[in-house]
């Protein structure tokens, strides 16, 4: 139940690989309590370091508690009010980051939990001082949910915040009415943050780009394979853009805490924009991928779930060979959603001009991003 690398992101200007400044502590400052929402997501664990390294008092909320140093774990099951009211009685946040995702066979089902954890949750903290609630969703704001996606009209590229709902149901819209519903009730003010593909450091989520790329550049690096690009002509070629955990946690903190980011939705990406067909050989060569193994587009995508289809036991003789942490080739990679994400037969290109305005000016490029990823995973052991 979860979403999506610190990155050397700021609220001000910054160059490439280093942190700037960041903002002045404000008075009462010392005061804030963050309650991360999703707190072992690829989102949810670039908030927490971001956090704590920026001296906030932390509860990290999640299926199974983990505390660490400035960390205080709160252990909840998002899908029952019982459970949230009963872990949220004594806690006072007074700023909710809500990460957390459940994905369903439906898109009725879809609105049905997923609404309903932020309306359960939320309503668990009316006795809370809440100051600000921020909220991550995504692009299918623009291209329309899992079951409906892409399939009507859409907004032109690159999709603007101003854009008007599209007309079938979508469980990003029935979060934010939930969300506007007790901002409108409990005094608080929020923010939306529309993601794209987000990349960032997590094990075993749903949605992880970054690791499942790594992972199969290991076995193809291993076993010889093909390293190919398993989404369709139009990603190959076309102009795209992303979102690096870290960047997002610092958009989340800025909306947060700059009267600039109330109750107001962001689009939240990189900043710079590529095409697959320049990023795939970079990627390749990051991961030590021999470049007669790398291929791109040819004449039909090729999904990564039947490149790699029955390679658990080839991943787990690999991970025994080479030490790695985890043996579990589904803890790794999620095929699905990087073939999915891959496969969309349109340009997806994000507007970041709404951010720039209120005074975000966090940038990272997307290449050094990744790079960063994957050198943190190979310092954890899951990929050599």
């Amino acid at each position: 139940m979860t979403d999506n690398t610190t990155t050397p992101t700021t609220t001000g200007p910054s160059t490439e690989g280093e942190a700037g400044p960041g903002p002045a502590r404000a008075s009462g400052e010392a005061d804030r309590t963050a309650l991360v929402v999703g707190a072992s997501g690829i989102t949810g664990t670039a908030l927490v370091e971001a956090l704590t390294r920026d001296g906030w008092e932390v509860l990290a909320l999640s299926r199974r508690a983990s505390s660490a140093p400035g960390v205080r774990g709160v252990a909840a099951d998002l899908r029952s009010a019982e459970s949230l009211a009963e872990a949220l009685r004594d806690e006072r946040p007074t700023h909710v980051f809500f990460t957390a995702w459940s994905r369903q066979e439906t898109e009725a089902e879809n609105i049905a939990v997923n609404a309903g954890m932020v309306r359960d949750l939320l309503a668990a903290l009316a006795h809370a001082p809440l100051q600000h609630v921020a909220l991550v969703t995504g692009l299918k704001h623009y291209l329309g949910p899992f079951e409906a996606y892409a399939a009507g009209e859409m907004p032109d590229t690159p999709f603007h915040e101003e854009e008007p709902r599209l007309d079938t149901p979508n469980f990003y819209y029935a979060q934010e009415d939930e969300l506007f519903a007790a901002a409108e009730r409990q005094g608080f003010t929020w923010s939306v943050h529309r993601s794209h593909t987000v990349i960032g450091y997590a094990v075993g989520n749903a949605m992880n780009m970054g690791l499942t790329v790594a992972a199969a550049a290991t076995l193809s690096r291993e076993l010889g394979l093909p390293f190919t690009f398993p989404g369709s002509e139009t990603q190959w070629n076309s102009l795209t853009d992303m979102t690096d955990a870290g960047l997002l946690a610092d958009h989340m903190v800025w909306a947060a805490t700059d009267p600039a980011g109330a109750d107001e939705p962001f689009n939240v990406v990189n900043g710079d924009v590529f095409r697959w067909r320049w990023m795939w050989p970079r990627l390749a060569e990051h991961l030590g991928v021999d470049p007669a193994l790398v291929q791109g587009y040819e004449g039909a995508p090729r999904p990564f779930e039947q490149q790699f289809a029955g390679r658990e036991a080839d991943w787990a003789e690999i991970a025994g060979r080479l030490g790695l942490a985890e043996a579990d080739l589904s803890r790794v990679a999620s095929w699905w959603h990087t073939d999915a994400d891959l496969g969309r037969e349109m340009e997806v290109v994000t507007d970041m001009g709404k951010s720039r305005e209120a005074g975000f000016l966090g940038f990272v490029r997307t290449e050094t991003a990744f790079a960063r990823l994957f050198a943190r995973y190979r310092e954890a052991r899951l990929i050599p």
